[in-house]
């Protein structure tokens, strides 16, 4: 258990300074924008208690905003994922339940559940953040895109991620 912790402050490091040095200076055709970074939430065991995946999402978020000058617009957005996360859980759980301590990973899951688990999260995600930035109708239109276009582009690269160092079924 305490080696879990160790790995995931690891983690939580590794992804917020992977998305602060590298990737938030990375916008294609202003459309695009991965936010790679939320994988610390959606990475966390399925056991982890409610209010614990509150205070870390508001940690992410926070930490995103104060490296990014976005006056709590991340935060707000990982709150999101966080309070919406056990109902996504719920959605794709077994009848008979995971295993203690499990990850929700590919290897795991299967493709088809992780994509709705970290797809319903991510595209939660991006649209309460871009919605905070444009929080204009008439703007709507280009929202939608940026929106579908960054869920997706986020979604390869979590995937591209999961190929790396997902350690299959054994998800130890």
């Amino acid at each position: 258990m305490g080696i879990e912790i160790v790995f995931n402050i690891l983690r939580f490091i590794v992804l917020l300074g992977l998305q602060i040095l590298v990737l938030n200076q990375v916008e294609i055709s202003g459309f695009l924008n991965p936010y790679l970074y939320v994988l610390f939430i959606l990475a966390l065991p399925i056991e982890t208690p409610r209010a614990m995946v509150l205070v870390l999402a508001f940690i992410t978020g926070l930490t995103m905003d104060i490296f990014s000058d976005t006056l709590g617009m991340h935060t707000t957005a990982c709150l999101w994922m966080g309070l919406l996360r056990p109902y996504i859980i719920r959605l794709i759980s077994p009848r008979e339940g995971f295993e203690f301590y499990f990850k929700p990973t590919i290897g795991y899951l299967g493709l088809p559940k992780y994509l709705l688990y970290s797809g319903i999260l991510v595209f939660v995600h991006h649209f309460v953040l871009f919605f905070l930035e444009f929080f204009r109708f008439d703007e709507l239109p280009r929202m939608l895109l940026k929106i579908f276009a960054s869920t997706l582009f986020t979604l390869v690269l979590i995937f591209i991620s999961q190929q790396f160092f997902s350690k299959g079924k054994s998800n130890q």
